[in-house]
């Protein structure tokens, strides 16, 4: 998983920080108040991201929101718009969000993606007009693509390692439930003022608005969470990152612990900025046009190396198939395709809408506890493979039952049995996996650049994937089911033969694997356990005594009456 710092490690400071860190795990998040309050802002972030991807299917297929937004929703390029345009929004959020976490600091750009998010809410929420819908869903894209970045930057950077693996987990988990509370509360709000012509507008406007409430949880909670100690570090402000992170271990500025932790930080910090000085020179005054060539020379370097290539061709490729599984077909647009399923009922389809949320949930749960041990290959090899089967079988029993579903119900409900298997293989497989094989193929020095690139095409491919399913649901009906699961099928046989087992590598076999033989990952090693005897790093994991005479973060915490 994408826990721990970044590299930037002695391996000596590294075994005594874990000598002295607290409990791992599950254990570690509620051992701690202040690590605890991080784990509850991290589900927020992932909340409100699940919330959003799934409230929009259930608002689509309500009477009272078809009677304002008209031909907006009976037109299947325009309904394309109305689901996708968020995703464009997001594409363009997440793009923006890497700068502005540099620029800002990760607190302020939560708080500002937060602003943007709410104002793109309530301008859905009071929407008259299809255009207020359009609009209101490009302002929350760009505010919902910013947080999915920047809220699992700065847990990652705020939190101990030993429980940042569980912090991925808890965050994977806050999306289903986002996911599953959405559906139930579309399913509940549906019956207000009756599901046919007396709804009232209440019946979507409720859920729409409701997504504000995590939103501003999140805003104004981080106003009183500290700033990143790693951007502390990046703008010089070195005592200030050392203050939080002693108050995040309730330890004391100068024990051994914190001060490693910092030095881990110190490391990376100077391994980025002496590789780009190494690579680029010529862009070293820190002027604007500077700056902005060096980012753009950096990320240009991505393609000219064959082997940091393969990786941008695996880490957007997976991405590409992880959208093209059909997922977010069936999470947007989920009621229609149960009643075209021959569900009769507005009613009938978002129950039914609501039981893929509900598994898709409770798949996630045996992911994140055993990914670690299974691998992921096969994890991702087998989800894909029985998503396809699950949209091949839709598939047959659409093409020979779709005009007499009503005859045949058992068929009908078979269908829909096969939606939620795909959300159960979905769940457990592409949708923590992907991102955990996508976080860990980099080399240290363009880890951040090769994420961002991955997410780019995770939210590019969600756009185009929404745009186009209700043309195809209504002009190729179950061949859009076909379509996707030979998708779902070469997406298993990319990971099978293209894609190297990543559990447990070290650097030098991950660079094996992906062929580099350059060693690009072993000299990044290197340069920085230079940095780390350089500025004193290695010298905490060489004393002898300091593992014994000091207490473990965990122990002292229990000494002060775990107050």
């Amino acid at each position: 998983m994408g826990g721990g710092h970044a590299g930037g490690a002695s391996p000596y400071a590294a075994k005594h920080r874990q000598a002295l860190q607290g409990q791992s795990g599950w254990a570690g998040l509620v051992h701690n108040r202040r690590i605890f309050a991080n784990a509850v802002f991290a589900s927020l972030g992932g909340l409100l991201y699940g919330y959003n991807q799934g409230v929009f299917s259930g608002v689509l297929s309500m009477f009272s929101f078809d009677q304002r937004m008209a031909d907006a929703i009976t037109n299947p390029g325009t309904k394309g718009w109305l689901v996708s345009i968020l995703e464009l929004g997001a594409w363009v959020g997440v793009l923006s969000a890497g700068y502005l976490a540099d620029k800002l600091s990760r607190k302020y750009t939560i708080m500002l993606s937060v602003g943007v998010f709410c104002v793109g809410v309530v301008v859905q929420t009071a929407a008259f007009q299809p255009s207020s819908i359009y609009g209101g869903r490009f302002i929350t894209g760009l505010g919902v693509g910013s947080l999915s970045m920047a809220v699992p930057l700065y847990n990652a950077e705020l939190s101990p390692p030993e429980v940042r693996g569980s912090l991925v987990a808890l965050q994977q988990l806050a999306i289903t439930f986002g996911i599953l509370i959405s559906f139930w509360i579309d399913y509940g709000t549906n019956y207000i003022g009756g599901t046919g012509s007396g709804q009232s507008e209440i019946a979507w406007r409720v859920p729409l608005a409701m997504q504000l409430v995590p939103a501003i949880i999140l805003g104004v909670g981080v106003i009183f969470m500290p700033f990143s100690p790693r951007w502390l570090v990046n703008q010089g402000r070195d005592e200030e990152a050392v203050a939080v992170l002693s108050r995040a271990r309730r330890l004391p500025p100068d024990s051994d612990l914190v001060q490693i932790e910092f030095l881990e930080i110190k490391a990376q910090y100077l391994f980025e900025k002496e590789m780009n000085a190494l690579q680029f020179p010529q862009f070293q005054d820190g002027s604007f046009s500077s700056n902005f060539k060096l980012g753009l020379h950096a990320y240009m370097s991505l393609l000219t190396s064959r082997t940091l290539f393969y990786r941008v061709a695996v880490g957007s490729m997976t991405m590409f198939f992880q959208q093209w599984t059909g997922v977010n077909a069936i999470l947007y647009y989920a009621p229609s395709i149960f009643a075209d399923l021959g569900l009769t009922g507005n009613a009938t389809s978002l129950l039914a809408t609501g039981v893929v949320g509900v598994v898709m949930f409770l798949a996630t749960i045996p992911a994140v506890i055993w990914i670690d041990k299974v691998g992921r290959k096969p994890v991702l090899i087998s989800g894909a493979f029985i998503m396809a089967i699950c949209h091949l079988v839709v598939a047959v029993l659409t093409a020979l039952y779709h005009d007499s579903w009503s005859s045949h119900p058992t068929a009908g409900w078979a269908a829909c049995a096969c939606v939620w298997v795909f959300s159960v293989a979905f769940g457990y497989s592409w949708g923590p996996c992907s991102w955990i094989l996508v976080a860990e193929i980099w080399p240290l020095s363009i880890r951040g650049k090769g994420i961002s690139i991955a997410s780019s095409s995770n939210w590019m491919n969600n756009f185009i994937v929404g745009q186009v399913t209700p043309s195809m649901l209504t002009h190729i009906g179950f061949g859009t089911f076909v379509f996707f699961g030979s998708f779902a099928l070469l997406g298993g046989f990319f990971i099978m033969f293209f894609v190297p087992e990543t559990k447990g590598l070290t650097l030098e076999e991950m660079d094996d694997v992906f062929g580099d033989r350059n060693g690009l990952a072993v000299a990044d090693q290197q340069r920085q356990n230079a940095i780390a005897d350089r500025i004193g790093l290695t010298a905490f994991g060489q004393r002898k005594g300091g593992s014994d005479n000091e207490k473990s973060s965990h122990e002292l915490f229990d000494d002060e009456g775990k107050a």
